[in-house]
């Protein structure tokens, strides 16, 4: 009888350890700026390992580009450390275009304002962490 009370006890506690990491996530506020015209769409990647940065998005989400500024919000993120990558693709081809160099020819942006040196930014500048406070991102293109 005292080890069907301990394996339930035992469920018990792992059912309510459960259900309180699911609660255990946060949104990301995205303010983009400097959008230069209404054309084409902002394409946000979110990642969430350095090992996939610029390669596979943990989330991503396409918005109309708005000209100006535009306020995209990220639910239900899990805590834990993540970069943004965004692009304006001003021709809608889903593609950041670049030239023969690779260098972008449309504006993009990342986390923190982090900036590339001799390349795109690293993911050591544009990581962030997503817990309990307010998470919010400004991103210039």
């Amino acid at each position: 009888m005292k080890i069907k009370h301990l394996i339930a006890s035992f469920f018990a506690f792992l059912i309510s350890f459960l259900a309180s990491a699911q609660h255990q996530t946060n949104d990301i506020e995205v303010h983009i700026t400097n959008i230069q015209s209404d054309d084409g769409t902002i394409i946000v990647g979110l990642y969430d390992n350095e090992n996939t940065f610029y390669v596979n998005t943990y989330r991503s989400v396409t918005r109309k580009a708005k000209k100006d500024s535009l306020r995209i919000i990220l639910k239900n993120i899990p805590y834990g450390e993540y970069a943004i990558s965004l692009y304006h693709d001003k021709n809608d081809n889903k593609t950041l275009d670049t030239n023969f160099f690779k260098i972008p020819k449309e504006p993009y942006g990342t986390s923190n304002n982090a900036k590339g040196k001799l390349g795109p930014p690293k993911w050591e500048d544009a990581k962030f962490m997503v817990s309990e406070k307010k998470v919010v991102q400004s991103i210039t293109l």
